[in-house]
């Protein structure tokens, strides 16, 4: 069943719903964030939320994800992360097309990239994430060898979780959506393949170099089911148009920025080599962590309000379903914003 949340609706109004007007927020080691420009939340369903991190618990459980860490899973809320950031629908099992993916994008980042104890080595990680890639873009492999890949996808629990995404998302979408979202995510692993050579390096890269990575390790693969979430069809030539595209990776690039900045401290805190925007601020313009927090921060906002020009004039001359497409964007990066502002994943040192 389709929700339309009620009061004012299009591009640019979202931030005078539910949420309330964002102020700085403490994020640990005396860091502190300013406000952000970014839309508010479009809905609130904390109901909602909990059904479907129950959901997602289940099927990390299912799948083998995270290990003896499943209540520290539940306290991170993803399933509150798609409740806030798809608000065009209340349907569970559709809600859990980008909650499945979401998730076990994230859990490949954990186990392969960040979390030792999860079974992270930087030496491996260059296979892993080929590997991946085969499992989720189906590699089609000669007989006898087509075994070695389904036997790994059977052994490593974030290939099964990843197989079992893109396959609950196929029974959704239509052909060209599905490969529109495993394309968006095999980008996604090559940006995570050069930040592990900075990794192995222990080398931080120049801020030029770390927002090309942040182009491709974003959240492109969450923007790109908004409609099969909404229950319709962005046309392949419409999403594939340069402009359509330069609207979206700068919304991508954005909310990824919005990640940087909440999980610093969590980051800084960690036992592995992490990347953020501010680190490399701070390293490359030899400033304090703080004024590199604002300057990305800054960034940000630069970045919102050129999605938020673009957006607008592509609604003018677009087609209904590109119209409803960007909205969805940014309906989903006020979601994700208001997520990263009150999950325990960064509140908590403790979390996973």
């Amino acid at each position: 069943m389709s929700r339309s949340p009620s009061g004012p609706t299009g591009l640019g109004t979202s931030a005078a719903r539910l949420s309330p007007p964002h102020q700085a927020r403490p994020v640990g080691e005396g860091i502190v964030v300013p406000p952000l420009h970014c839309p508010g939340a479009l809905r609130d369903d904390p109901a909602l939320g909990e059904a479907l991190n129950e959901h997602l618990v289940d099927w990390a459980g299912q799948m083998g994800l995270y290990p003896g860490k499943l209540d520290a899973l539940r306290s991170d809320g993803f399933g509150r992360l798609v409740m806030l950031c798809h608000p065009e629908t209340d349907d569970l099992d559709r809600l859990l097309v980008p909650a499945r993916c979401t998730l076990a994008a994230w859990a490949l980042d954990d186990h392969y990239c960040d979390e030792p104890e999860l079974g992270a080595r930087p030496e491996l990680l260059g296979s892993r994430l080929a590997i991946a890639a085969a499992a989720v873009n189906r590699a089609r492999m000669p007989p006898p060898y087509a075994a070695g890949l389904e036997d790994a996808v059977r052994e490593d629990p974030v290939l099964r979780a990843l197989r079992s995404a893109i396959e609950y998302l196929a029974l959704a979408a239509t052909p060209d959506q599905t490969v529109r979202a495993c394309h968006a995510f095999a980008l996604e692993l090559l940006g995570l393949g050069q930040e592990g050579s900075w990794r192995t390096a222990r080398r931080t890269p120049a801020v030029w170099e770390y927002l090309t990575h942040r182009q491709y390790n974003s959240f492109l693969p969450c923007l790109a089911v908004i409609d099969v979430v909404g229950g319709y069809r962005l046309a392949p030539q419409v999403h594939a148009d340069p402009r359509v595209r330069a609207a979206v990776t700068t919304a991508a690039l954005a909310s990824s920025l919005v990640n940087d900045i909440y999980s610093l401290a969590r980051e800084n805190s960690s036992t592995t080599v992490d990347f953020n925007l501010p680190q490399a601020i701070a390293a490359e313009q030899a400033c304090p962590l703080q004024e590199a927090v604002e300057r990305s921060a800054a960034l940000h906002d630069e970045l919102m309000r050129r999605f938020e020009a673009e957006a607008s004039a592509l609604s003018l001359s677009g087609p209904p379903e590109l119209r409803r497409y960007l909205a969805g964007i940014s309906a989903w990066c006020g979601g994700n914003h208001a997520w990263h502002r009150t999950s325990a994943r960064y509140a908590a040192r403790t979390s996973l």
